[in-house]
């Protein structure tokens, strides 16, 4: 989850809020690509979730990244809590899960190359400690009662929060990792295009990469019980978005769709500032609750913004976020499906011929689908292989026409949609009947 953000100054005018988006816009030639993913910290000889403090723990990583490595030091009070280098930072969700979110990209050489030197250095540092990382969506064992508590303000908000709304949000918080690009957009049409692309084929990710059969302990009936997990949170900030598609739509759309969520937090002075259900408009108005007659800055919009979790997110770029993590190849084929069918405008045009003449009854239905059954799901007599293999069909062609070399990253893609099956399936016929050397089998 996001880092405190740096925004800008106070807001003055209405407008600032979907300029702040439209400020995203950006020439094709300054496009770039943002990887990130998240994975289990784990104890190799116990298979224990990784603790916050002690010699085997997440403050020791950090700590062998900051000293081994040249990363500099986040801290939220004494703690330390992410590191950053270079345009990345490491980061820590609630659970302990260890999350790198990377620097700009120009190509997916570059993103692979990163994601690579990242896993040499962690695992450079864990290893010797016993420490192991699990690359799936979806903790496979252990119960909520067994998971440490990151000392993060934001998450003991948003644990108190998750508590009333919802039935999932503390195993999405605690137990789920994901993998997810983020892409740039020329102007706002491109950006209503691409999004709308997301949306649709979202749970065509979900399936591909789904890796999160098994939870505490045992099969779920599910290929991606994160992708589950996400349908049972709070309604007002997560979903498919329909009003997406509605004619019309823009930033400033978008902006009141994110002004009507409930608020999480302000941050002031290193400070989580309790302002759970309140309101953005009212603080606007200089009404806020939690802090009487003070209004808004950009900062504070762009917090604002991190707080909504849709399974396409806008900011000053587009996040894809429909995907399980999984291994190392996987977690470089997602970028490269994303950028291949967004990056290119054939590429782009021919997927949303693809998906344009779904409704959201459609879409909402795939997305079901997709978590319940992988590629072998279908929902309005569309099924999820035919459009997986149009998909990866188009994202191979977008790719080669960057002419960098870049679709051999879709490899684990191609066979999936050669076959039907997926990492999940893999994963159920392997360990159902051995859980425990799940751990090994699958640690990065």
């Amino acid at each position: 989850m996001s880092i405190p953000q740096s925004g800008g100054g106070p807001i003055e005018r209405f407008e600032q809020l979907a300029d702040y988006l439209a400020g995203g816009c950006k020439p094709r030639e300054a496009w770039r690509i943002g990887t990130e993913h998240e994975k289990f910290g784990y104890l190799t000889d116990t298979h224990a979730p990784l603790p916050y403090d002690g010699p085997r723990s997440v403050r020791a990583l950090l700590e062998g990244l900051r000293d081994r490595h040249g990363w500099t030091p986040v801290l939220e009070g004494e703690a330390l809590i992410g590191l950053t280098r270079d345009g990345a930072n490491v980061s820590l969700e609630p659970g302990g899960q260890i999350e790198l979110s990377g620097a700009q990209m120009a190509d997916l050489h570059a993103t692979a190359a990163e994601t690579a030197r990242h896993l040499d250095e962690v695992n450079g540092i864990a290893r010797p400690l016993g420490i192991g990382f699990l690359g799936l969506g979806a903790a496979p064992v252990w119960r909520h009662a067994e998971m440490p508590q990151m000392p993060k303000g934001r998450y003991r908000l948003m644990t108190d929060y998750m508590q009333r709304v919802g039935t999932h949000g503390l195993q999405m918080m605690y137990r789920t990792c994901t993998v997810q690009v983020n892409l740039d957009f020329a102007s706002e049409a491109d950006m209503v295009k691409k999004l709308r692309v997301a949306l649709a084929l979202q749970p065509v990710a979900t399936a591909l990469f789904a890796s999160s059969p098994f939870f505490e302990g045992a099969p779920n009936g599910h290929r991606s019980w994160r992708s589950r997990i996400w349908r049972g949170l709070d309604a007002a900030r997560t979903g498919m978005l329909p009003f997406v598609f509605d004619e019309g739509f823009g930033f400033q759309a978008y902006v009141d769709w994110v002004l009507d969520v409930p608020m999480y937090f302000v941050y002031r002075d290193g400070r989580y500032i309790d302002a759970l259900g309140q309101s953005f408009r009212d603080f606007l108005q200089g009404r806020l609750p939690a802090l009487p007659g003070e209004k808004p800055t950009l900062s504070d919009w762009a917090d604002h913004l991190t707080t909504v979790f849709p399974e396409a997110r806008v900011k000053r770029y587009i996040e894809m976020r429909g995907a399980d993590a999984g291994d190392k190849a996987h977690l470089d084929a997602l970028p490269a499906f994303w950028v291949g069918l967004m990056y290119d405008a054939m590429a782009l045009d021919a997927a949303w011929d693809l998906v344009k003449g779904w409704d959201a009854a459609t879409r909402e239905g795939l997305r079901v689908a997709a978590a319940e059954r992988a590629l072998a799901g279908e929902a309005e007599g569309i099924r999820l292989h035919d459009v997986a293999r149009a998909a990866v069909a188009l994202a191979d062609a977008g790719l080669r026409a960057r002419g960098l070399g870049e679709e051999r990253y879709l490899a684990p893609l191609h066979a999936h949609v050669a076959t039907g099956r997926v990492q999940a399936d893999d994963l159920l016929d392997r360990f159902a009947n051995d859980l425990p050397a799940i751990y090994a089998a699958c640690t990065l």
